[in-house]
């Protein structure tokens, strides 16, 4: 790796100030370059407020440490066709976890967010306790070694995960809860795996993938619903990633929408994520079963019934089992009565569905958009469109991938 992320803080501490300015220069050019794609040096020089001889002289000097190379010509405005310079593949490595309910997905990417080693699943439960982190632990460093990369070219840790997490106090006040005070799970963690580690709600790093590089790329006003097991919300607002004041905005699946409805694992009776979600829908689907319903799930074992996952549902309404597109449609009819509530509130210009969830879209979109016609103002949701993620299942561990190269320049400039 070159020598620009290689520093150690003491060393940091000895760089006077002109180089400590061109240091962290430097550092600003390799995110933009990783936030924005290949740039020429005028695109450099404009963007900073720097000479030309400067941005050469610093990308050259980069392209010597490794990190950047020539990428081709860029367009004319008259004249020869200017370089076009852009990362090196494989210079850094960022290793992403997403941590689920009851299985945790891993994998490891570059900085063109190309990955190394496809995504593997483990079967972890995720705890109130720190009982998982073990294990999370212990199969990330069986893939580092898998992988064959420079343990030293890997800049740091992304973690996504349910629940209430603070990523400015780096603790999940849901689940992983910390006892070891004043460290934080973020701290544990780091010193865990010896790298700088950014932990990060699950659905906000499913929103920062669409917005880098899924269907919210160059909007403004947009909302991104995460659907597995429990429904989460990104906000993006005038272009911007909204956390809120603590941290947990976009809490959807917690509004209460059945009085004295089922209670939720939050504490309160009737929430969203009660009627539509992953776990309504295995709850509707073992309810049936045990009640005699004509089903195709009536050949699962009473043990795979009570392992029973919402893809299994999901897959028998693909066979046309009309109990499993009932329920399927019933969430979507749920789901539609919040997103009516959230277009009213924010006036978005799009809404993606993402997560497990929404690979059933043939079944949940008819209702969703039935019960948007029902509750939602004709102003407001005719200037909103709703559409499947097209990253799929790995939105979120794209989203902690970028999470990561976003934050460990800001990380070294304050070091610096």
């Amino acid at each position: 790796m070159g020598s620009l992320l290689a520093l150690e803080e003491t060393h940091l501490a000895r760089l006077n100030n002109i180089e400590r300015r061109k240091y962290i220069q430097k550092l600003k050019i390799v995110k933009h370059l990783y936030v924005k794609g290949a740039k020429t040096n005028a695109d450099i020089c404009s963007r900073f407020n720097i000479s030309s001889p400067t941005s050469i002289a610093m990308l050259n000097e980069l392209i010597v440490e490794g990190l950047v190379e020539k990428q081709g010509r860029g367009k004319s405005i008259g004249g020869r066709k200017p370089e076009l310079y852009g990362l090196c593949d494989r210079s850094l490595f960022v290793l992403s976890i997403q941590i689920e309910k009851f299985k945790t997905r891993m994998a490891i990417f570059d900085n063109n967010n190309q990955i190394i080693i496809g995504v593997q699943t483990f079967s972890i439960e995720l705890t109130k306790d720190l009982g998982a982190l073990e294990q999370v632990y212990a199969h990330a460093s069986e893939l580092i070694q898998a992988s064959g990369i420079d343990p030293k070219k890997l800049v740091g840790v992304g973690i996504s995960m349910p629940g209430l997490v603070s990523s400015k106090e780096g603790n999940n006040q849901t689940y992983l809860l910390t006892t070891e005070e004043p460290d934080s799970l973020q701290q544990l963690l780091e010193h865990r795996f010896g790298k700088p580690v950014f932990i990060q709600n699950d659905a906000k790093s499913a929103t920062l993938a669409e917005y880098r590089f899924g269907l919210a790329h160059g909007r403004r006003d947009v909302l991104v619903l995460s659907m597995d097991w429990g429904i989460g919300m990104g906000v993006l607002l005038d272009g911007k990633l909204r956390s809120g004041a603590s941290g947990f905005a976009g809490e959807f699946g917690h509004i209460p929408l059945v009085e004295g409805g089922a209670l939720c694992h939050c504490g309160k009776r009737g929430c969203l994520e009660t009627v539509a979600s992953g776990s309504a829908i295995v709850r509707n689907a073992r309810e049936g079963i045990k009640a005699g319903q004509n089903t195709l799930l009536n050949k699962l074992s009473a043990y795979e019934i009570e392992q029973l996952e919402p893809e299994q549902v999901i897959s028998a309404a693909n066979d046309g089992d009309q109990f499993a597109i009932n329920i399927l449609a019933e969430v979507g009819t749920n789901l539609g009565k919040g997103i009516a509530i959230l277009i009213q509130l924010f006036n978005p210009e799009l809404i993606i569905l993402g997560g497990e969830i929404a690979q059933a879209k043939q079944f949940l979109m008819p209702a969703i958009q039935q019960a948007i016609n029902t509750y939602c103002m004709t102003q407001l949701r005719e200037k909103t469109s709703i559409m499947v993620s097209e990253l799929g299942t790995n939105a979120v561990i794209l989203g902690s991938v970028a999470t990561v190269m976003e934050n460990i320049f800001e990380s070294y400039m304050e070091l610096a």
